[in-house]
């Protein structure tokens, strides 16, 4: 096959030529079994080092796109029916939550891709690593773009991102605003949700003679957050309170809304709070908590929930890589009645 080696391309030469040659076996143009030049041979034809093709063939060859023989040479893979999909998942944290979404992601792709897991924990330092590492190693990467919210951290995190090419980038739980592209992204809109979510849950139950919202000062969406509650308190007449902790003076007609993790202490001292105070949840105080697993049905009896569905998230993602086709979806989001509420 004849490469097109560009010496000014911002790309490095090694760079280019596992993109052509890769192109070119899932294309269809490079035939299954075909033989490739030699190192030697490719090397000599386009003037470059040995080591720089050397180092294209064998990310091809970890990636399965070509096969080596011994003593014979490399050979285009038939990766149609033998060679899987290569997914990289870079998630921010490993949580209840992402478990959730990740179990319905590689439930979706099993037998179909091969999924390889990391953690960012919400370093930029640690996903221009991995990106250094990796890049060139898998055909999708599926990124959790939570980072801190200051301008700086947030164009860092923009450049980052953008060395994964547009067809190879699903951006989870959330976008990067005015990112561009033709990238796949499952996303919640923290602000939008939020409301939507408390309107639909007051619109069958409208009782609540205070809002009072518990939430942590680190939280990292805190604020859009609390601009979705602040529109939905405004068009239901509905005071509100911001709390970091569950408060002593617990008062009949409350309803509070728990933004932190319902696995915390948080909500164990509120619950002890309202029994100390002889009120009953659910009927003289109510409880909402923020995100939803399957021990919410058994914690207090049923926990009412706000929450996008992760379960959902994780197969629609699947389903770009499986389709092989990107798209922006914004998962949906509810609120789960129960007990508590």
């Amino acid at each position: 096959m004849k490469l097109h080696i560009d010496t000014s391309a911002k790309d490095p030469i090694y760079k280019q030529i596992v993109q052509q040659i890769e192109r070119a076996v899932r294309e269809r143009t490079l035939p299954p079994g075909q033989q490739i030049e030699s190192m030697n041979e490719l090397a000599s034809k386009e003037d470059i080092s040995r080591e720089t093709v050397k180092k294209a063939y064998g990310i091809l060859v970890e990636k399965g796109i070509i096969i080596p023989k011994q003593g014979k040479g490399f050979y285009a893979a038939d990766i149609t029916s033998a060679g899987r999909t290569q997914v990289l998942v870079i998630f921010d944290k490993f949580s209840v939550y992402k478990q959730i979404t990740f179990n319905a992601f590689a439930e979706r792709l099993s037998g179909k891709a091969e999924v390889t897991i990391v953690n960012h924990n919400q370093s930029l330092d640690l996903l221009e690593y991995y990106l250094d590492n990796y890049l060139d190693n898998f055909d999708y990467y599926v990124v959790t773009p939570h980072f801190p919210l200051d301008e700086a951290s947030q164009e860092r995190a923009r450049k980052q991102i953008a060395r994964i090419p547009n067809r190879k980038l699903i951006m989870l739980d959330r976008l990067l605003p005015d990112y561009p592209g033709n990238y796949g992204s499952v996303y919640q809109d923290f602000e939008c949700d939020i409301y939507g979510g408390l309107c639909q849950g007051f619109s069958v139950r409208p009782r609540a003679d205070k809002l009072r919202v518990i939430t942590l000062p680190s939280s990292l969406y805190g604020e859009y957050i609390r601009r979705g509650v602040e529109r939905f308190a405004l068009e239901y007449h509905i005071p509100v309170e911001y709390l970091t902790s569950a408060p002593e003076d617990i008062r009949k007609g409350d309803t509070f809304l728990v933004l932190n993790s319902q696995l915390d202490a948080g909500l164990v001292d509120l619950a002890r709070k309202i029994q100390a105070a002889s009120l009953v949840i659910g009927k003289d105080v109510q409880i909402i908590s923020y995100n939803e697993y399957e021990m919410n049905e058994l914690i207090l009896g049923g926990l009412t929930t706000v929450s996008t569905d992760f379960t959902q998230m994780g197969r629609l993602a699947a389903d770009m890589i499986l389709n092989r086709h990107m798209e922006k979806i914004h998962c949906p989001f509810r609120m789960n009645l129960r007990k508590t509420f």
